[in-house]
């Protein structure tokens, strides 16, 4: 399986400038054999949107900007980041991140773990999502999850118990803080880095993150995306700062040898976690 990675700098609030980016992309893609592609967070928008939000907001059963995207999917995956307005709930605007295949939606998933301190201002702009769901794709099952999702490791541990063998984060995470090595990249790309190696190796799932570069309203993006094998070895890694394309071939056989030797997905017992946190909710509504 050839995934590749678009790490890019989107154009903020060009919806129609940005698709166009992409759909070169994935023709780009598509020409290499690539079965997969997978684009950064809000790759249709851009980041810092604020009150331009509902202006690019798209409903994905009525937009002509998805219908090329899914006519697209018909010759490759993709996986992308919108501001998506569902039918149902009109006037929400969520973070989204769509898996797309064969000509139709296979899952979107909404930013669960909003930001909002410091320079992030997320949740006044943004409603919540409220699920972390693995689902099927091929001979595979996968999960979606957006930047601070990745961070929070009960996230990860939903898609382990859905059996997801690729792990996907879509992130638009700026770089702060320089490491002792200097060039070495950022100190807080050293989370993410961190993070993917010890889901991926306790998880038994290939761990892919697509973060995005550029300058963008005063913040830098840091890029450095990169893959880590089911045994926690990095695969890829894309370069700090820059934009940058790049196709790695995966084996999901690593999926099915990792966890016949470290048998943690199938010792796992959700239905204990369950009980534990049920537990802990009714006594926190006591205190």
């Amino acid at each position: 399986m050839k995934v590749a990675i678009a790490q890019m700098s989107p154009v903020l609030g060009r919806v129609d400038k940005n698709v166009e980016i992409h759909l070169e992309f994935i023709e780009k893609a598509v020409k290499e054999k690539a079965d997969l592609i997978i684009f950064p967070e809000l790759s249709l928008t851009g980041y810092s949107l604020k009150d331009l939000v509902p202006e690019v907001a798209l409903r994905p059963e009525t937009s002509s900007i998805m219908a090329r995207l899914l006519k697209a999917s018909k010759d490759i995956d993709l996986v992308f980041g919108l501001v998506e307005e569902r039918t149902e709930n009109p006037g929400l605007f969520y973070n989204s991140a769509a898996y797309l295949t064969g000509g139709e939606i296979a899952h979107i998933h909404r930013k669960v773990f909003l930001p909002t301190s410091g320079m992030f201002e997320e949740a006044r702009f943004f409603a919540r999502g409220h699920d972390f769901m693995a689902f099927p794709t091929g001979s595979n099952r996968a999960g979606l999850l957006i930047c601070r999702d990745l961070l929070h490791y009960s996230s990860s541990y939903c898609l382990l118990a859905g059996g997801a063998g690729l792990i996907i984060a879509i992130s638009a995470a700026p770089g702060r803080g320089i490491t002792d090595e200097g060039s070495q990249g950022f100190e807080s790309s050293q989370n993410w880095e961190l993070m993917g190696k010890a889901i991926s190796y306790f998880s038994s799932a290939y761990v892919i993150y697509c973060n995005r570069v550029g300058l963008e309203d005063g913040v830098t993006f840091a890029g450095g995306s990169f893959i880590y094998t089911p045994d926690g070895e990095l695969c890829l890694k894309l370069p700090y700062l820059e934009a940058a394309f790049s196709i790695q071939e995966i084996d999901p056989d690593l999926i099915r040898k990792a966890r016949k030797n470290r048998p943690y997905k199938r010792d796992d017992r959700p239905e204990v976690i369950w009980r534990s946190l049920g537990r802990l909710l009714r006594e926190k509504d006591e205190d």
